[in-house]
């Protein structure tokens, strides 16, 4: 890959309602602990893991454009996944409806990575397929797309 002449990362805006959520279930069980089954205690614990686990995973989305590819990454680096510049016939700013969610989705015609807000860059590939791509920063992503 060659040096990047676009790089951000948006950072999700959900974990401080899933810290909360986790907070709420093990003050649950610091108070009922003695009165529930050893299945509920268990779930709960299981289910605040998986939820850390999901959180660090698509707390954050890294976007790179460099002349040869575009560059996707979740978290720390996984999920991710990479382009090719000479794949993306076109690209225009879209706004996503509310619908669309956050995280990995597919929506008619194509998939669509975001981890916070409405904002995206749509890109038309070869394939005829369309790839979103979340961003509080469209026009800059936008671009970073022109330039090669």
């Amino acid at each position: 890959m060659s040096k990047p002449h676009y790089e951000h990362r948006q950072y999700g805006k959900l974990w401080p309602f899933a810290v909360l959520y986790a907070i709420a279930q093990i003050s649950i069980l610091a108070v009922f602990g003695d009165e529930m089954a050893l299945v509920g205690i268990i779930s709960t614990v299981v289910g605040c893991l998986v939820l850390i686990i999901v959180l660090l995973a698509f707390s954050r989305l890294t976007v790179r454009v460099s002349d040869d590819d575009v560059h996707l990454s979740f978290g720390s680096g996984w999920p991710r996944k990479r382009i090719a510049r000479a794949e993306i016939v076109d690209h225009t700013p879209v706004r996503n409806s509310w619908l669309h969610g956050w995280g990995i989705r597919w929506f008619k015609g194509g998939r669509m990575w975001n981890v916070w807000g409405l904002d995206a860059v749509e890109l038309e590939l070869a394939s005829g397929k369309k790839f979103r791509i979340g961003t509080d920063e469209p026009k800059k992503l936008d671009a970073a797309l022109d330039t090669q």
